[in-house]
């Protein structure tokens, strides 16, 4: 309690207002991580019931659901939330008259991943640090003598595929690999986001950036993406096609946890699911390997930041403030990010370590170096959901690799800088 008042009085002096405990305040938190949702709603519950005068309140939206709609909806509603999420320069571009400066908060000097405007000034809350390859179940991998240390290439992948796809029956399989692609069914960012970004930044540094710059220039590496179409297309050939094209992200964990596949196309972020579904095999992950370049590195960023409306009143944007220094600044919230919700903090001075096997394999794949950036993020609003999306569906019906690369060439012509 002690904690909590020390961060309350330090940036509501900061931002200099009356402390924020002193009269009856209310802020709602909107997300898009509907995996968190619930310890969220603990969260927030107990921060209320420990802070006089302010309550807070959290509301999700996910699973696929067009989040930037949603908000545009509240927006003209007149009910724009207090704390709300960006994901990227297309989420700032959008909002950038509806996001305060959290320069006076005390997280920032906490964190490397917080979100700055091109000026410079920090506005974005980093949610976490989030990160994807190719999951798999190591169990299945082990009663087919694969060893997952070995498959860093695109050949040794796909012989894999094609050893544990033969014995499919044996190890109770109903699939290799457990992808969704269905924009109906929610899971149009596995492929069209995560999995893609594997084309704008595999097999380069962290920091390089030339691959996805092309591209929003409206060049492709041609090359380049005709090896990811064809290594996507093989992702699609050894899935579950009913959870591919119908699935949505209930199907698609649910398959992986009950050890109906080898591997899945998913983040960190279900860790929480395989604990609620008793998921007790080992797993981790290996690579996107499109290419015969061996390859280890893990595509790893802070996923989305939460950012403070501008455009609220002086005592919610106080309130906020001090709700999210209380996030990453005391043991309760630690405790909230990575025993409950599973997630690797962003916070330089969170010690805890996360329980999940795929969380673990992230701060391992950190430690050993050589991972990767995110760009998907950096696109226009809606690029991702209405304009790859259906281009990346489409592959999983018709099987056209060739038809892809055109579609996807064409759809960054048609927003080249």
């Amino acid at each position: 309690m002690k904690k909590l008042l020390s961060i309350l009085i330090v940036t509501l002096m900061l931002v200099g207002v009356v402390s924020a405990a002193s009269a009856d305040v209310a802020i709602d938190v909107f997300q898009l991580k509907v995996e968190i949702d619930p310890m969220l709603q603990d969260f927030v519950q107990l921060y209320s019931s420990m802070t006089e005068g302010v309550t807070v309140t959290a509301e999700t939206l996910g699973g696929g659901a067009d989040y930037g709609g949603a908000i545009k909806a509240k927006l003209a509603a007149d009910q724009m939330p207090v704390i709300y999420m960006i994901e990227g320069a297309g989420g700032y571009d959008l909002w950038k008259d509806y996001i305060a400066d959290m320069s006076s908060c005390a997280w920032v000097a906490d964190t490397d991943l917080a979100y700055y405007s091109p000026e410079g000034v920090p506005v974005g809350f980093p949610i976490a640090m989030e990160g994807f390859g190719l999951g798999y179940n190591a169990d299945v991998l082990a009663a087919a003598d694969i060893d997952p240390a070995t498959l860093t290439t695109l050949s040794a992948v796909k012989a894999a595929f094609e050893k544990l796809d033969g014995m499919k029956a044996e190890l109770g399989l109903d699939s290799v690999v457990s992808c969704g692609t269905s924009t109906s069914g929610g899971l149009w960012w596995v492929t069209s986001q995560h999995v893609f970004n594997a084309y704008y930044a595999g097999y380069l540094d962290y920091n390089d950036s030339s691959v996805y710059t092309d591209a929003r220039a409206g060049v492709m590496d041609e090359e380049r993406l005709t090896a990811f179409a064809n290594y996507l297309d093989m992702l699609y050939q050894y899935s579950d096609p009913e959870i591919l094209v119908n699935g949505n992200y209930d199907a698609q964990v649910a398959a992986f946890a009950a050890g109906k596949t080898a591997f899945i196309t998913q983040g960190n972020w279900i860790d929480p699911n395989m604990a609620q579904l008793g998921a007790e095999f080992k797993m981790g992950y290996i690579s996107h390997c499109y290419l015969e370049e061996p390859t280890q590195g893990l595509f790893m960023a802070a996923p989305s930041w939460f950012v403070v409306n501008s455009q609220a009143t002086e005592e919610q944007q106080a309130a906020a403030f001090a709700f999210l220094d209380f996030m990453a600044m005391t043991d309760e919230g630690a405790n909230y990010m990575v025993t409950e919700a599973g997630m690797v903090p962003a916070f330089k001075s969170v010690s805890l370590l996360p329980s999940g096997q795929f969380s673990k394999a992230l701060v391992e794949a950190s430690a050993r170096g050589g991972n990767y950036n995110w760009y998907f993020g950096q696109n226009p609003d809606g690029f991702n959901q209405y304009t790859l999306a259906p281009i990346f569906e489409l592959l999983a019906v018709d099987g056209d690799v060739d038809a892809f690369i055109a579609d996807v060439t064409a759809a960054f012509v048609s927003i080249a800088e």
